[in-house]
């Protein structure tokens, strides 16, 4: 299966959780699929139809930081210029926080649709990741023709909350799934199994009723103990549960 792969790196990054409004602002451990989402609109120049794009990605980072920022609320006096709505004076309040970032952050991203090549080659709008001032960089554009194999080892990648009882391994989040602009950006959220440290298929448990292999792999990845880098693909909108099927 021919696919897209695509290497984005920059200096930071940071995934807010929505929920997080004032004093502290810490990041998801790795972008949730709406800002991947986002991504690949970017680097197309139009909002693309989600149906039927299936990704997979990996993204490491070198460390975390919190850094203190702040945020102007303002608010308006009471009074507004003559024969208009404007207030004559906006006053400001100077609303501090600490913003967790993650230092030197590192993108594979892999996507079902090869014949967007070109557009990654030459990105629409600025390459960022996570806020509009982390800006990111593509070291790497081509395709990858995946394979299909019954043992698999995932590290560093965003896996179906279903391989959580396999894996017994990794951090349970709910994540932004899409955001729906048509709907004024109406959110869907999911649950994701984030995986950090290295696992093989061959340490999964097995239940009835959850997927297992064969699993598509990257070949191109370095080989450990026979096996090769995972790939649990995600859809943006429909029916998830089929995480290691491409259409």
């Amino acid at each position: 299966m021919r696919v897209l792969k695509i290497v984005a790196e920059g200096l930071t990054t940071s995934f807010r959780y929505p929920y997080f409004m004032q004093q502290i602002h810490p990041s998801l451990p790795m972008p949730p699929p709406a800002t991947i989402y986002g991504h690949i609109c970017s680097a197309l120049g139009e909002w693309v139809d989600p149906d039927g794009v299936q990704f997979a990605y990996q993204f490491t980072y070198q460390g975390s930081v919190r850094d203190l920022e702040h945020i102007i609320l303002l608010s308006a006096s009471t009074g507004h210029l003559p024969e208009t709505r404007i207030p004559k004076v906006l006053e400001g309040k100077v609303n501090p926080f600490k913003r967790e970032l993650l230092f030197q952050p590192r993108l594979t991203l892999y996507i079902n649709r090869p014949e967007w090549e070109p557009a990654f080659h030459s990105p629409r709008y600025l390459v960022v990741l996570g806020r509009s001032q982390d800006l990111f960089t593509y070291t790497h554009v081509g395709t990858v023709e995946l394979e299909q194999a019954e043992h698999a080892y995932f590290e560093h990648t965003l896996a179906p909350h279903a391989m959580a009882f396999q894996a017994t391994q990794g951090i349970t989040v709910l994540m932004p799934r899409f955001l729906d602009y048509v709907h004024n950006r109406a959110p869907a959220y999911a649950q994701y199994l984030v995986i950090k440290d290295r696992v093989f298929s061959t340490n999964f448990l097995h239940f009835e009723g959850q997927p297992g292999g064969p699993y598509w792999v990257d070949p191109t990845t370095p080989e450990e103990k026979g096996m090769h880098l995972g790939l649990p693909f995600h859809r943006f909108v429909g029916d998830d549960s089929e995480n290691f099927l491409l259409a």
